[in-house]
C-alpha cells in the first residue's frame, strides 16, 4: 500500500514534518519515506490510500491500562461515596472484577478496542483482573485484540486477597500465556497487583516461575496505603521489599509510584525501571501526583498510560502537563518537551521491549506501519519545534479519521473496518445488568 499526500510527523529523533510525502508500506512494515511524486513514480501499481494533506503520524501508545474496567462506566457504587483509594478497591474494584465471567471479559476487551481504534490508540499494555474466570482469559483478551488488528501487552494480575488457590492460577495464567505462541501484534509479560495484596509467599511464587527474560507489571506507591502495608509486613518500604524477591527486571513496568520515597526514587533508577504515569486516574481516586519532574530530570524511563481511561492519549498528555503545575503553583512543571518525551519516545520504547526486532512509534524504513491520519488545521505556524503545544492546545481525539496497525487499515475516514460498533455496544450492554447484579451482591457480601 501506498499512502500519499501526507504530512508526515516522523516521531524520529530529531522529529521532522515532512510536506507532500508518501509511506510505501510492504508486509506490515514502512518500506520507503519519501516525496509524494518520487514514490508514486516508483510503485504505480500498488493500492493508494490518499491522506489528503492530513497529518499522518505514528499511532498512540498506552503504557498501562485495564480493559475490565469498562463495566464500571455509569455504575453506580452502594451506600456513601468511597473517602480514598483503598475504600475505592474495595468497594468498586474488587468486587466488580470478581463479577467477571469469559463473557464480560471479551465484551470489556471488545468495547475498549472500539475506543482504541477511534481514538488512534494502536498499542496498548494490559492488566488484566477476573478472580472467577482466570485461566484462559488471556486468551479471550488476545483473540479480542486479534479480531480488533491492534497490538497488545497483556498479562493477568496476581494477588493473594483471593486466597492461596486463585493467586496460584494467576501465576499458571501468566506463565501459560508467556510461552504460548502468538502472532507478531501479541506481546506478554507477568502481571501483579500491588505490594499490599501480595504476602511474601505470592511474591516468591511469582518470582520463581517468570520465565527468564521476562519482567513484572505491578501497581507502586499508589497510594500511601501500599507503603503502611509493606513497611508493617517487612520494616522496609515497597521498592525495597519488592527488591528482596526479584522483581526489579529489565522489562519490569511500575505503574503510578506516586507515593515512593527518594531512596525508592534512586532504587528504581539504579534497575532502570520502567514507570507509567497515569495522570487523569491519579486525579479522579484523589492520590496526588508523581514527582514528574524530578524524575524525568534523572532520565528516568517515564512513561504514560490511562489506567482504563478512555483510550484518547492525547487526554492523558494534556492532563500531565496540567496536573503537576497545579500540584506545585509552578507553570515552569512538566513542560511540553518532557510530556512527549514521555508519552512518544518512551512508550514507543516500552513497547519495543515486547516486540523483538521491532521499531515501533516512529515514521521509518523497517517500523511496523502503525500509523494514524489527523485532520488538524493549524491556524498558526506548525512545525518539529512546537509541535508539542499545537497537540497539547490544539489536537482532539476527533480529529483521528484513519487508523493502521502493521499495514491493515482498522478505521477509514472514522469508518471501523475490522470491528462493528453497534454490535459490539449491544452485545456488551445485554450482558452488563447480570455484571452490576453480581457486583451488588459480592458489595453486600463484604
Amino acid at each position: 500500500m501506498l499512502i500519499t499526500n501526507a504530512t508526515v510527523v516522523t516521531w524520529g529523533e530529531p522529529n521532522l514534518i515532512l510536506m507532500d510525502h508518501a509511506i510505501y508500506i510492504e508486509g506490515g512494515k514502512i518500506v520507503a519515506v519519501g516525496k509524494n511524486t518520487t514514490l508514486i513514480a516508483q510503485y504505480p501499481d500498488v493500492q493508494r490510500l490518499d491522506a489528503k494533506g492530513q497529518l499522518v503520524m505514528p499511532g498512540n501508545i498506552c503504557a498501562h491500562t485495564h480493559f475490565y474496567g469498562a463495566y464500571a462506566r455509569g455504575m453506580a457504587i452502594p451506600g456513601d461515596a468511597p473517602a480514598n483509594f483503598p475504600q475505592i478497591l474495595e468497594r468498586l474494584w474488587w468486587p466488580l472484577d470478581k463479577a467477571l465471567d469469559k463473557d464480560t471479559v471479551r465484551a470489556s476487551a471488545l468495547v475498549s478496542l472500539v475506543d482504541a481504534v477511534k481514538h488512534g490508540t494502536t498499542t496498548l499494555i494490559d492488566h488484566h483482573a477476573s478472580p472467577n474466570f482466570i485461566e484462559g482469559s488471556l486468551d479471550v483478551i488476545a483473540d479480542a485484540v486479534e479480531q480488533a488488528g491492534l497490538r497488545a501487552v497483556l498479562c493477568y494480575e496476581v494477588t493473594d486477597r483471593d486466597g492461596e488457590e486463585k493467586m496460584q492460577a494467576g501465576v499458571a495464567e501468566n506463565v501459560r500465556f508467556i510461552q504460548a505462541k502468538h502472532s507478531s501484534r501479541i506481546g506478554a509479560t507477568f502481571g501483579l497487583h500491588a505490594s499490599l495484596t501480595l504476602n511474601d509467599a505470592a511474591l516468591r511464587a511469582s518470582s520463581d516461575a517468570v520465565p527468564r527474560g521476562k519482567g513484572f507489571h505491578i501497581h507502586i506507591g499508589e497510594h500511601e496505603a501500599d507503603e503502611e502495608d509493606s513497611l508493617r509486613r517487612s520494616g522496609k518500604r515497597v521498592v525495597q521489599r519488592l527488591d528482596e524477591f526479584g522483581i526489579w527486571r529489565d522489562k519490569t513496568i511500575a505503574a503510578h509510584c506516586v507515593h515512593i520515597d527518594e531512596a525508592e526514587r534512586q532504587l528504581l533508577q539504579e534497575k532502570n525501571i520502567w514507570i507509567t504515569h497515569q495522570p487523569r486516574s491519579n486525579m479522579n481516586n484523589a492520590v496526588g501526583a508523581m514527582a514528574f519532574d524530578k524524575m524525568m530530570a534523572q532520565n528516568m524511563r517515564i512513561c504514560i498510560g490511562n489506567d482504563g481511561f478512555s483510550n484518547n492519549m492525547w487526554a492523558d498528555w494534556k492532563d500531565a502537563y496540567l496536573l503537576h503545575k497545579v500540584v506545585s503553583r509552578d507553570p515552569r512543571k512538566a513542560n511540553g518537551g518532557d510530556i512527549i518525551r514521555a508519552g512518544v519516545y518512551n512508550n514507543a520504547r516500552l513497547a519495543e521491549q515486547f516486540f523483538e526486532n521491532t521499531t515501533l512509534g516512529e515514521i521509518t524504513k523497517g517500523a511496523y506501519a502503525d500509523l494514524i491520519f489527523v485532520d488538524y488545521h493549524p491556524f498558526t505556524p506548525l512545525h518539529d519545534g512546537n509541535l508539542p503545544w499545537h497537540i497539547l492546545f490544539g489536537f482532539e481525539s476527533s480529529m483521528v479519521t484513519t487508523t493502521i496497525v502493521e499495514g491493515q487499515v482498522l478505521m477509514r475516514d472514522r469508518q471501523l473496518m475490522t470491528l462493528n460498533e453497534a454490535e459490539i455496544a449491544r452485545e456488551a450492554l445485554e450482558l452488563a445488568p447480570k455484571v452490576w447484579e453480581r457486583y451488588n451482591a459480592n458489595i453486600q457480601a463484604l
